[in-house]
């Protein structure tokens, strides 16, 4: 109580209004400065520039990445890595998403993790099914912030994708089931020569 009655006295002076208000202005101030940097360091570190150039280890995946139809087409439509590698949801959700990834990489990048060819090889299948994981639990979301199955023009595909994609909207697949290998390394296909060689016809 006495704490109480001292500040609402303190704040009847000419004086105490004056300094709160200065104290509201400054703290006002600072949330809109740190705001501001904040969303500066967000956007910043979601640029091609920052993947490519912060970390050598990303070197060969934007070299993959160049010779894809999501770097150069017809369209002149790019995508870049965080549009795929992260979410277009609310704040909190990419801070926690650059949180979480940012802490592993930069604890990978100190402990050579995929520092040479040989062991970015020897890890690049279990890295990309990781991101297949992700990619399978969000329904793709990284795809479908871009791409959208009810706005596609059938008629006007291949046949072959065509039928594909009135398959995948009837059983109501989602796109990382069969656009795998698109932006990097097709590694998919090791898993799928593996699979065909290891099963074994059922008897009858």
């Amino acid at each position: 109580m006495r704490i109480g009655k001292k500040l609402s006295d303190f704040l009847r002076r000419p004086a105490g209004r004056y300094s709160m208000f200065v104290f509201l202005a400054g703290a006002g101030l600072a949330g809109i400065i740190f705001s501001a940097g904040f969303a500066t360091f967000i956007e910043r570190t979601n640029t091609m520039e920052f993947c490519t150039t912060s970390c050598h280890e990303m070197v060969t995946f934007y070299e993959e990445y160049k010779e894809t139809s999501h770097y150069n087409n017809r369209s002149g439509v790019r995508a870049d890595c965080s549009d795929c590698h992260i979410p277009k949801g609310s704040w909190i959700q990419v801070v926690i998403k650059k949180a979480y990834a940012g802490t592993k990489d930069i604890f990978a990048h100190l402990i050579g993790t995929i520092d040479t060819p040989e062991k970015l090889e020897a890890k690049r299948l279990e890295l990309a099914t990781r991101v297949w994981e992700s990619m399978m639990a969000s329904d793709s979301a990284e795809c479908r912030n871009c791409h959208a199955m009810a706005a596609m023009a059938l008629p006007l595909q291949q046949p072959r994708a065509k039928g594909q994609h009135e398959e995948a909207m009837m059983e109501g697949k989602t796109c990382i089931e069969c656009h795998k290998g698109i932006y990097h390394k097709p590694v998919h296909e090791e898993v799928e020569e593996k699979e065909e060689i290891e099963f074994v016809p059922p008897e009858f």
